[in-house]
């Protein structure tokens, strides 16, 4: 290999797609503030994602800021420490407090088993992810929320084109927030949005992603500004009409790691979900040290040595982060300790050549003691 290999790397659409996507931008000169692009992306989420109502965000920390925010929500958020710095410091910014729930030693997503015993009287919501596109015990997640009160915002930045039971992830929850961001599956550069049901949400939404601004003449609420601007927008477009075959790509990708990585002693790969159309978004690998004769840390170093970029994803735990002085005790979620240390996502992209992940793999194995 004479070139490195990065952990992921942008789809784009051809030059030529996406200048002629924003050449009308120049007979306008509209270039944010909800634009035609906007608009129009809007409304393809809309039918793409099967639901009521998209708001778009300028990126997917905002749709989950903001979404809580325009929930008026007071006390304790359940949510996973496995994840982003985004997930819980949205949370936190909000003056919530998060409480953490363990994951699940398969898909890594939230132990619905251990949801329920942390629900007290000051808990007003809980956040799960989907993480790397698996999807969350949603049938679980919704049955506890409804006995208790709570609302459930989903963390979907990992799912844009998943489907469960036939239906996008985009419809489960109270909200789902995703992130565009330029290394997803599907981007707009940078970008997010919230998918949601309810009306009133919406309009607080929007009024606070424009400063709180109502209408022209009154601004009675404190807003950000978190607006997708028209060249975002019109990316996206383009990103959409190619997303089936982006997916594809991706797939051929997966199915050539677990080609060479299956059945392997120490080696959990990620778990294929009953129900679940999956959109291939990352590879993450376990590493049991103690059956694969290597660790994580060692691997991660023979493929950086190599010119290979791996992603020790999500590490560390955002319960144990420096700004957070030490306020939550780790201990009280072992197994997202455990995966932490040890998973160690792929480099994963549509156009990753298969020989390269050949040579990744060689040097994955390579490792074993």
């Amino acid at each position: 290999m004479t070139n490195r290999i990065l952990v992921t790397r942008s789809s784009l659409p051809l030059k030529e797609e996406y200048i002629a996507e924003i050449a009308d931008i120049w007979d306008s000169h509209w270039l944010t503030n909800m634009g035609v692009k906007h608009q129009k992306l809007q409304q393809a989420l809309q039918q793409y994602f099967g639901v009521e109502q998209v708001e778009l965000f300028t990126n997917g920390h905002m749709a989950l800021e903001l979404s809580l925010q325009a929930l008026n929500l007071q006390g304790e958020v359940i949510t996973t420490p496995f994840t982003f710095a985004s997930t819980t410091h949205a949370i936190v910014r909000n003056g919530l407090i998060p409480v953490f729930c363990d994951i699940n030693p398969v898909d890594y997503t939230m132990d619905t088993e251990k949801l329920e015993a942390l629900i007290t009287d000051r808990t007003c919501a809980i956040m799960p992810v989907h993480v790397y596109g698996h999807v969350c015990n949603v049938e679980k997640i919704e049955q506890i929320a409804k006995k208790y009160g709570l609302k459930v915002i989903y963390d979907a930045a990992h799912t844009f084109g998943v489907t469960y039971k036939g239906k996008s992830t985009a419809a489960f929850g109270d909200v789902s927030c995703f992130s565009f961001h330029a290394t997803k599956v599907f981007h707009t550069i940078e970008g997010g949005a919230a998918c949601f049901k309810d009306s009133e949400l919406g309009r607080r939404l929007y009024q606070l992603k424009n400063f709180g601004i109502r209408d022209s003449e009154h601004v009675d609420g404190v807003g950000a500004n978190a607006k997708m601007n028209e060249f975002c927008a019109a990316m996206g477009l383009c990103n959409l009409r190619h997303l089936d075959m982006e997916m594809a790509k991706r797939k051929a990708v997966v199915e050539q790691y677990r080609k060479l990585l299956s059945g392997v002693d120490g080696l959990q790969l990620s778990p294929i979900q009953q129900d679940v159309v999956p959109n291939y978004a990352y590879f993450p690998v376990l590493f049991e040290a103690r059956d694969f004769g290597a660790t994580r840390n060692e691997v991660f170093e023979a493929l950086a040595k190599a010119g290979i970029s791996a992603r020790k994803y999500f590490y560390p735990l955002t319960n144990t982060f420096d700004c957070f002085h030490n306020a939550y005790d780790v201990e009280e979620t072992p197994v997202a300790l455990h995966v932490s240390k040890n998973i160690l996502t792929l480099p994963l992209y549509a156009d990753l050549p298969l020989e390269d992940v050949k040579q990744i793999c060689d040097i994955v194995l390579s490792c074993r003691k």
